[in-house]
């Protein structure tokens, strides 16, 4: 049977920890914060161990040194970063999988031979390929929420402005364009400049 340890009891910690507990594996979680675990099902049946993750102690507590497979999953690029080091040259745990919010640090990552999760390419990728056809709109569920992706050309006067000179609805945020030999860019506060011909993807929280 795999012995899997999980760093991290959040959303995605919890929700991997029940699903794979539920397949059978052995599993263990690592949270900071003992409350963290109140997020797992109450017919949960692997371990759980409070404390930091850089922590040697907490990981040999949680049984690292058996570990097949380890997930760092919180919300903290650094600390995924800095655990899967650890779990790679002190422990040598075979199979390392790190949550990466930052896109610019999967480098960093997948040089130390780590598999990445990442959500913005995750979300990136289902929301083009959930906009491609014909019609504009499209809805995808992440965890419990559901969020309409729309698409539009942008209006020529609109053209030479910026994401900050848009109108949106509430509970609307601008997440990309796409450009014509530039690609997809997703929007986190960057300077854009939009140009005629441009394609605007906005999501809305339903």
């Amino acid at each position: 049977m795999m012995n899997i340890l999980i760093i991290g009891c959040g959303i995605m910690g919890s929700a991997l920890a029940a699903a794979l507990d539920k397949k059978g594996y052995d599993i263990c979680v690592i949270d900071k914060r003992s409350e963290s675990f109140e997020a797992l099902p109450p017919n949960f049946g692997g371990f759980t161990a409070t404390g930091v993750a850089i922590d040697q102690d907490v990981l040999k507590r949680a049984g690292i040194s058996a570990c097949d497979a380890l997930f760092a999953v919180t919300d903290n690029d650094d600390v995924n970063l800095m655990t899967a080091q650890i779990s790679r040259e002190i422990f040598g745990v075979p199979r390392i999988f790190a949550r990466v919010d930052d896109i610019g640090k999967c480098g960093v990552f997948e040089g130390l031979g780590v598999k990445i999760i990442s959500p913005t390419r995750l979300t990136v990728s289902a929301a083009c390929e959930a906009l491609e056809g014909e019609n504009g709109d499209r809805e995808l569920k992440f965890g419990n929420a559901l969020v309409k992706f729309t698409a539009i050309e942008v209006p020529e006067n609109y053209a030479g402005k910026t994401p900050e000179d848009i109108l949106l609805e509430e509970d609307e945020s601008f997440f990309g364009m796409e450009r014509e030999g530039a690609g997809f860019t997703l929007f986190f506060g960057q300077e854009i400049v939009f140009e005629a011909g441009d394609r605007l993807i906005f999501a809305k929280k339903n």
